[in-house]
């Protein structure tokens, strides 16, 4: 591990009972970036599956200010529009050096000409429809439309959105995505960005770990925003993209840390059904966590942070309730032997690292 690593480490064991922990990255240009290691994912505020009104969002956003949390995570694409714009209502109030706030290119809202919603995931969105786009001119037009709906005057993460075989149907498809944005110049516009310090660092925003550990291979990305790869249920980033990262002195943020709800006791998994194999792995994990009296949704969070390579993990949240929720749970005391208990059963690996909590620091995540 190198000085870098031992600082971000250091970072979060040296924080005050009660307050949350936090994780200080430089990043390759020298500039640093200092995040709650619990941040907040406002992608449901995107009115996700329902409506919500603009007080509702107000005070979701709010609840998750005032709880401490200082980095907020949006795109265009959630809510076509309404995310950015929700968020940046709470945040254009702040001072700017207070928060990080990251958010994306690669989707332009354009006009739709029929007004209808033209993304099914999100409900009474704004007339408009996403459309691909990784092109130079199309990053720095996508920038400038976030700047001008947060209300912001700089953010501080732009990744790269969805250059994933997830999103785009296949393994081929997300590798043309990638050189399409290489070669068209969306990387450069990114860059370009980083390099007169409009923006802190970039990096992509995906929803499974190859992309990222293709773009190390071509570019010089920063950090990852990666949803839904690294939880209780999935750790091969453990053994592909994290030991990358490490080396090549980037980082990555954990997004979507109960697999959409499966780990926090709701009925979904990747925003669908729940495989019968997951259920089965649900439930060990739930009853070794009963058996220890911790919540499940406590020891997914806790998990995920205690990787050296990741500097925060940013649940989405829908109202105040949730917000208190997640922030309980990442100081929810965890004894060291539910992890070994986890391990012993081959529910987590033994290379995983996971937390410590000595005795005289609830308040801290350390790892091993």
């Amino acid at each position: 591990m190198n000085d870098r690593d031992q600082g971000i480490a250091a970072t979060r064991v040296a924080t005050p009972v009660g307050a949350l922990s936090r994780a200080r990255f430089t990043t390759r240009l020298g500039r640093t970036l200092e995040f709650t290691t619990l941040g907040y994912g406002s992608g449901p505020l995107g009115n996700f599956q329902r409506p919500f009104s603009e007080s509702e969002c107000l005070e979701t956003v709010n609840a998750a200010w005032n709880a401490g949390i200082r980095y907020f995570d949006t795109a265009p694409f959630y809510g076509l529009g309404l995310s950015e714009r929700r968020v940046g209502r709470v945040l254009a109030q702040k001072r700017r050096d207070d928060f990080v706030v990251s958010s994306k290119v690669g989707r332009l809202l354009e006009p739709s000409a029929d007004g209808r919603d033209a993304e099914p995931l999100f409900v009474a969105t704004p007339p408009v429809r996403p459309v691909f786009d990784y092109s130079y001119d199309g990053v720095m037009r996508s920038f400038d439309a976030t700047l001008a709906r947060t209300g912001l005057s700089r953010i501080d993460i732009l990744y790269v959105h969805d250059v994933d075989a997830l999103v785009h149907g296949g393994r081929a498809e997300s590798e043309a995505r990638i050189v399409e944005l290489m070669e068209r110049g969306g990387w450069r516009a990114v860059d370009a960005l980083r390099s007169a310090g409009v923006v802190s660092a970039i990096g992509a925003g995906v929803n499974e770990w190859q992309p990222c550990v293709r773009l190390l291979e071509l570019a010089d990305p920063d950090l990852f925003l990666l949803a839904g790869r690294y939880t209780l249920l999935e750790h091969s980033p453990n053994e592909t993209l994290f030991p990358k990262c490490l080396e090549r002195g980037a980082r990555v943020v954990v997004g979507g840390p109960y697999n959409s709800g499966v780990l926090a006791g709701r009925g979904t998994y990747n925003y669908g059904p729940i495989p019968d194999s997951v259920r089965a792995h649900v439930r060990a994990l739930e009853r070794v966590c009963d058996a220890h009296g911790v919540e499940m949704r406590a020891a997914a969070l806790q998990f995920v942070v205690a990787h050296p390579a990741v500097v925060s993990v940013i649940p989405g949240a829908v109202s105040r309730a949730e917000v208190q929720g997640n922030v309980a749970a990442m100081h929810a005391p965890i004894p060291n032997a539910l992890w070994e208990a986890l391990k012993a059963e081959g529910l987590l690996a033994r290379d995983v690292p996971t937390p410590v909590r000595p005795a005289a620091e609830r308040g801290s995540i350390a790892t091993a």
